[in-house]
C-alpha cells in the first residue's frame, strides 16, 4: 500500500511540474479552422425535373422525406392568401383515398405526414417509409379540393385574421412587410378578409394546377436508406408526376427610403412599443460579401453577448432583448435590428439602436469582438455538421444557389479568412443607418410627444400599411365632466350609490392557469380601507399583502416585509370595499380609445384608470411599478360584468407583466359575509 502511495504522489508531483512549465499568461494560438467533412450525398434527376437528393445514415432506424417547389415569388393582388390557403387543403383526400383514411393511416404508421404551398414534408421509421412515402406522393401529385374542405378552410383563415387584429406583434409584422417591400411586391401582401373572399374554389385548383409541378423542384431523403433501393421507390412514386411551365411573374425591385425616417402605426392597446430598424440589401448566399455581413451581424446583435442585447437590456434595462439579422434572399433580402420596449423608453431605445448599428460602421470592431464572433459561429457550425439532415441542407442549398461544389467545405476557411475591414465595409454596405426604416408600432398617445423631439421625419400609417394622419392624442372633454361624475356613473353602472352603501366587507376569489398550474387569487376588503390580498398555487402561498387600516406587511417566498414609505401611504389612502371612491380625488386626465370604446382616464398617484364613457363601466387599470429593469406599466383588463346581489362585478380580468400574461377568472362574490378582523391580522 505504502507503494502505491508513493508512486500516486510522484505521479502528482510530475503532473504538477509539467502544469507549472506552461505559461498561461500567454494566449494559445489557435489552430486550423475545422475540416468539414460533409455526410456522403447521391442525386439523381427524373425526366421530369425532379431533383432528388439522399442522405444515408444508418444511427437511427429513421427516415425523413422533403419536398421543396422553389418557384419564383408572385403577386397573389386583390386574391392574396390563395397560395397558403391551397397548401393548407392539400392532402385532404385524393383520388386515391379520403381525407379520414389518409389520416387513419399516418396515425396507425406513427408518422408525420405535412403539405404546404411550397412542398410536403413526411418522416417515419424506417420499415414504414415506403408506404409514408407513398402516401406524402400521393397528396403531392392526387390531392382533391372539395368545396366542403374550402368552405372550412374559409372560416378558420378568417377567425385567425380576426383573431390577430389586435395583435400589436401580429400587426407589426404585416405592416413592416409592405412598408419594406412594398404592397405591390410578392413579400409585401398580406391576406385580409377582402381578399380571401374573393377566393373560390376554382382558383386553388388552377393554383395546384400551375404551380405545384416538379420541374421546380427538389426531394431531400435523410436516414437508414439505401440509395439504389430508394433511387427505385422515388421514381416508381414521383416519376409520372407530370412537369408543366411554370409562369414567373416580373415585380419591382424594393428600395430604401432617401433618408432614414420614422413609420409609425398607432395600436391604442399596446403595452410596449415595436420597435424595427431596417433596410433592403442585395445579398444570397455565396456572394462575396456573405461571411463579412454575417460576422458584422453576429458582433452587432447575433445573440446574448451582442452590442445590441448588452446595451439595450443588459446596460440600460429598456428591454427583454434585443437583435439583429441579416436575411439573405435571391429575390429581396433585408437586415433588421429589434426590440420589444417598455412604452416609455421607446425613443430611448431608437436612439440607442441607431447609436449601435452607427457604431459599427464608422469604428472598427475589437479584434477581440472579431475572434469571439469567429469562434462561436465556428462553433456552431461545426456542431451543426455533424448531422446528417445538415448534409442534405446544404447540398440543397448548393443546387438552388448554383454553389461551387466545395462551397461548404471552404466555409471555415472564408469565415476565418474576413478582418477587421471587411467587417466595417460590410457595416457600411449593407447595414443603412442613414436609409432606413424606424418602423414603431405602438401607443402613440404615450411615445409620439417624445419621438417628435428626435431628428426624424415621422410618417403614419394604419394597420394595412396605407398613409394615414398623426393619430389623435386624446378627445376634448366635455363640458361639466369631471372626476366625480364619471364615480358616479361607474357606481350608476353597477347598481347605484345606495346598493352600494350597504357593502360593508367582500371577499372575492378567481383561478387563472399559469404555465399549466392552477392559480388562485381571493382579494378581501373591509371598510373603510382593511385589505388583504392573497395568491397561492397548488395550496402554497405565494404572495400575501395585508393591511389592518394603520399598518400592514407583505410576504413573499416566505419572508415578511412591513409596509413602509410610498406602499404604506397607498393602500391609507385606498378606499374599501371599492377602491374607486379614492379616485374622486385624482385628475380627469383624457378620454382615450380603447379596443375601440372612448374611456375616460382618471390619473390617482402612480395609476390611470379608464371608464367607458358609455357605459360607464371601468375597463382597465395601468398601475406604473418599479421592476427589475426600471419603472414598468402593468395592465388590469376588466370584462364581462355580472350581477350578484343587485351590484355587479367583472368577472374576468386579465394582467399582462412584460411577456407574462394571466386570466383570472372570478369564481365566487361574497358580499357582507366571508371576511372577519382576524383576515387583516
Amino acid at each position: 500500500m505504502k507503494t502505491k502511495i508513493v508512486s500516486l504522489i510522484a505521479i502528482l508531483a510530475i503532473s504538477f511540474a509539467t502544469t507549472a512549465q506552461i505559461d498561461r499568461s500567454i494566449q494559445p494560438k489557435p489552430g486550423p479552422a475545422p475540416k468539414v467533412q460533409l455526410g456522403k450525398v447521391d442525386k439523381f434527376t427524373l425526366p421530369n425535373g425532379l431533383q432528388v437528393i439522399m442522405v444515408e445514415n444508418h444511427k437511427l432506424p429513421r427516415v425523413s422525406a422533403s419536398l421543396t417547389i422553389e418557384n419564383m415569388p408572385i403577386n397573389e393582388g386583390n386574391k392574396t392568401g390563395l397560395s397558403n390557403m391551397m397548401g393548407s387543403l392539400l392532402g385532404r383526400g385524393t383520388t386515391n383515398i379520403s381525407k379520414d383514411d389518409f389520416n387513419e393511416k399516418v396515425d396507425y404508421l406513427g408518422a408525420n405526414v405535412n403539405f404546404y404551398s411550397s412542398g410536403a414534408s413526411a418522416r417515419s421509421l424506417k420499415k414504414y417509409f415506403p408506404e409514408v412515402l407513398s402516401l406524402m406522393a400521393d397528396g403531392v401529385k392526387n390531392s382533391q379540393f372539395t368545396q366542403e374542405e374550402f368552405d372550412k378552410e374559409v372560416k378558420v383563415t378568417l377567425d385567425g385574421l380576426k383573431s390577430s387584429e389586435k395583435s400589436v406583434t401580429a400587426i407589426a409584422r404585416r405592416v413592416e412587410s409592405a412598408l419594406i417591400y412594398g404592397k405591390d411586391h410578392p413579400f409585401g401582401e398580406f391576406t385580409t378578409k377582402t381578399t380571401v373572399g374573393n377566393i373560390t374554389l376554382t382558383d386553388i385548383q388552377n393554383n395546384f394546377n400551375t404551380y405545384y409541378k416538379p420541374n421546380n423542384a427538389y426531394l431531400v431523403i435523410v436516414g437508414d436508406i439505401t440509395p439504389s433501393v430508394t433511387k427505385k421507390m422515388v421514381t416508381k412514386l414521383f416519376g409520372d408526376w407530370k412537369k408543366g411551365n411554370v409562369p414567373s411573374i416580373a415585380f419591382t425591385k424594393p428600395k430604401n427610403v432617401n433618408t432614414t425616417e420614422i413609420n409609425f402605426i398607432d395600436m391604442p392597446n399596446a403595452v410596449q412599443s415595436e420597435i424595427v430598424i431596417a433596410n433592403n440589401i442585395d445579398l444570397k448566399l455565396g456572394d462575396k460579401d456573405y461571411y463579412a455581413v454575417t460576422l458584422a451581424n453576429n458582433i452587432l446583435g447575433g445573440g446574448g453577448t451582442a452590442r445590441l442585447f448588452m446595451n439595450l437590456r443588459e446596460d440600460k434595462g429598456y428591454t427583454y432583448g434585443s437583435y439583429s439579422s441579416v436575411r439573405q434572399n435571391k429575390h429581396a433580402a433585408t437586415f433588421r435590428a429589434t426590440a420589444s420596449v417598455r412604452n416609455m423608453v421607446t425613443d430611448s431605445s431608437v436612439v440607442e439602436i441607431q447609436k449601435e448599428i452607427n457604431k459599427i460602421r464608422y469604428k472598427k470592431a475589437s479584434s477581440e469582438e472579431l475572434k469571439n464572433a469567429k469562434a462561436k459561429y465556428v462553433g456552431s457550425f461545426v456542431m451543426e455538421v455533424q448531422k446528417p439532415a445538415t448534409a442534405a441542407r446544404y447540398a440543397l442549398n448548393i443546387a438552388r444557389y448554383n454553389l461551387p461544389a466545395n462551397f461548404y467545405e471552404n466555409y471555415l476557411k472564408n469565415i476565418n479568412a474576413v478582418t477587421l475591414d471587411d467587417v466595417q465595409k460590410a457595416a457600411i454596405k449593407y447595414f443603412k443607418a442613414n436609409k432606413a426604416r424606424i418602423i414603431i408600432t405602438g401607443k402613440g398617445i404615450d411615445v409620439l410627444k417624445n419621438l417628435e423631439k428626435g431628428d426624424y421625419k415621422i410618417n403614419y400609417f394604419d394597420k394595412n400599411g396605407d398613409p394615414t394622419t398623426k393619430p389623435a392624442m386624446s378627445l376634448p372633454i366635455p363640458s361639466g365632466v369631471s372626476t366625480s361624475t364619471v364615480i358616479d356613473n361607474y357606481y350608476k353602472a353597477i347598481g347605484g350609490k345606495d346598493k352600494i352603501a350597504t357593502v360593508k366587507t367582500l371577499k372575492l376569489s378567481s383561478d387563472a392557469t399559469v404555465q399549466g398550474m392552477k392559480l388562485n387569487l381571493v382579494q378581501k376588503t373591509a371598510a373603510p380601507n382593511k385589505s388583504l390580498t392573497l395568491v397561492s398555487m397548488m395550496g402554497n402561498t405565494m404572495q400575501k399583502i395585508v393591511f389592518d387600516g394603520t399598518k400592514g406587511y407583505q410576504e413573499a417566498r416566505g419572508q415578511r416585509k412591513e409596509l413602509s414609505g410610498e406602499s404604506l401611504d397607498e393602500v391609507k389612502n385606498t378606499s374599501a370595499p371599492f377602491s374607486d371612491e379614492a379616485y374622486r380625488n385624482g385628475k380627469l386626465d383624457r378620454i382615450e380609445p380603447i379596443d375601440g370604446k372612448n374611456a375616460y382616464v382618471i390619473k390617482s398617484g402612480k395609476s390611470e384608470i379608464f371608464y367607458d364613457m358609455k357605459t360607464g363601466f371601468k375597463l382597465k387599470e395601468v398601475k406604473t411599478v418599479k421592476g427589475p429593469q426600471g419603472e414598468m406599466k402593468v395592465p388590469v383588463l376588466y370584462s364581462d360584468y355580472k350581477e350578484v346581489n343587485g351590484i355587479k362585478f367583472p368577472h374576468k380580468m386579465i394582467q399582462t407583466m412584460g411577456p407574462m400574461k394571466m386570466e383570472f377568472i372570478t369564481k365566487e362574490v361574497k358580499i357582507n359575509e366571508g371576511v372577519s378582523d382576524a383576515d387583516f391580522k
